[in-house]
């Protein structure tokens, strides 16, 4: 089901609506918002300069640590009484980036969570279950309103207390399951550990997962543990530019449609900051052309992917983004070779012996650096040619992928950290 009739609109009448609203936002925020004016002004950019879309290049990016530096309201485009909710990152790398809704915004924000659910399969028949933790982290709110707009029953059971969340499934008849992918495959491991088996015991057939990457490996391992009639689909966003919504996979499983009436996407170099030619693959910039509380101007989100403008067999047109092939701030740079964590949870997850479940140790010894991954087997086993086997199997792997060596470390089942919300898989230890 198609949600929304401009996401089938023309490219022609999707780029009039883009510059429009583009040219309307650079005057905005140039009169109201005084860190965007600074920056416009330092290279003598004025908002009647952007006539096309194509001088979207030539306004500044905006990046995490500005919204830091003017923290909390200094980007603000609207008086704090004109705002309905704030909600705010973590923070735990810095001061939290604080990002703020009108009634407009949310109303917006509501309908681009309720395309992207669409898009997943949702109807009003399903019974969502959310477990992303509610909070000011804004997955578990944008989620819930934007099902909840479509007419699904909503099971606000947020993340923990994992064997009542099996309980809450089986009761409640559970359709579709929002969470991220670690937690969706920890929820399958208790169920199975209680004596319920996802695929016979429960009805879940739809997952809308996101606020992790989710690569094409970790998909198959979803599909062991639920089944592979689940429907398991990517959805994107982040605080800063709206929450979930930014954009969502089909049921074609082809890339994630982006909502272009609401955000112009670039690809960029992230060394150059030099825009890249559609197919590139580099990070995503985007635009927000329609948000009143903090409406961000090519804002670097870190994320590595490419864009495909050509229609989609499911009917829309909106150009779509690949999956995530990580993030430029993630890719760890070991001997020269660079190296995203991604590469290394495709290698394990195609490892019949081993679970989804790993971390990877960067250390420095001398001077050289050392990487170790340790990662559980799905069945313990005292044999030491097997062992050696497995080993040997995933270190080679590695080395075809990356061109690296690395020290495997076999951990029993259930012996490595679980997360409820975004996984951590990595320490890089080389600062201490």
């Amino acid at each position: 089901m198609i949600w929304s009739k401009e996401e089938t609109l023309s490219r022609k009448e999707i780029e009039e609506i883009q510059l429009s609203r583009l040219q309307e936002t650079v005057s905005r925020v140039y009169e109201k918002v005084a860190p965007y004016r600074k920056k416009m002004n330092d290279i003598g950019l004025k908002p009647e300069h952007i006539k096309s879309l194509k001088d979207l290049s030539k306004l500044p990016f905006v990046v995490k640590q500005d919204l830091r530096d003017n923290y909390p309201f200094g980007y603000f485009s609207v008086p704090k009484e004109d705002l309905i909710r704030i909600h705010a990152s973590s923070g735990t790398t810095g001061k939290p980036t604080v990002v703020g809704y009108t009634k407009n915004d949310l109303e917006m924000w509501t309908e681009c969570v309720t395309r992207i659910a669409c898009m997943g399969g949702a109807t009003e028949k399903d019974v969502a279950q959310i477990c992303f933790g509610y909070g000011m982290f804004t997955g578990a709110l944008g989620l819930h309103y934007g099902l909840e707009k479509l007419g699904a029953v909503i099971v606000p059971s947020s993340t923990g207390n994992s064997e009542k969340q099996i309980m809450y499934m089986k009761d409640f008849g559970t359709t579709l399951l929002v969470a991220t992918p670690s937690y969706a495959l920890r929820l399958a491991e208790v169920a199975n550990e209680i004596g319920v088996d996802p695929k016979k015991d429960l009805k879940v057939k739809i997952g809308l997962v996101g606020s992790e990457l989710l690569t094409d490996a970790m998909r198959d391992e979803m599909h062991k543990y639920w089944g592979d009639d689940m429907l398991v689909t990517s959805n994107y966003g982040m605080s800063e530019l709206i929450g979930p919504g930014v954009s969502g996979e089909c049921e074609m499983l082809d890339g994630m449609h982006i909502n272009e009436d609401f955000f112009i996407p670039e690809i960029i170099d992230p060394q150059t900051g030099e825009v890249l030619k559609e197919g590139e693959q580099g990070e995503l910039v985007i635009t927000c052309i329609k948000k009143e509380g903090i409406p961000l101007i090519r804002y670097r989100t870190k994320d590595i992917t490419r864009l495909n403008y050509q229609p989609c067999k499911c009917g829309r047109t909106f150009c779509r983004m690949d999956n995530l092939s990580g993030r430029s701030d993630d890719m760890l740079k070991i001997r020269g070779v660079n190296v995203f964590p991604s590469q290394i949870e495709e290698v394990i997850l195609n490892v019949n012996e081993l679970g989804p479940h790993y971390e990877i140790i960067v250390e420095r010894e001398g001077y050289s650096d050392k990487l170790s991954i340790r990662v559980e087997l799905k069945n313990s086993t005292d044999s030491y040619s097997e062992l050696e086997r497995i080993k040997n199997t995933v270190k080679n792997r590695l080395r075809v992928v990356l061109g690296l060596d690395a020290k495997i470390l076999l951990e029993s089942p259930n012996t490595l950290q679980r997360f409820e919300g975004k996984a951590k898989r990595v320490k890089d230890l080389r600062s201490k």
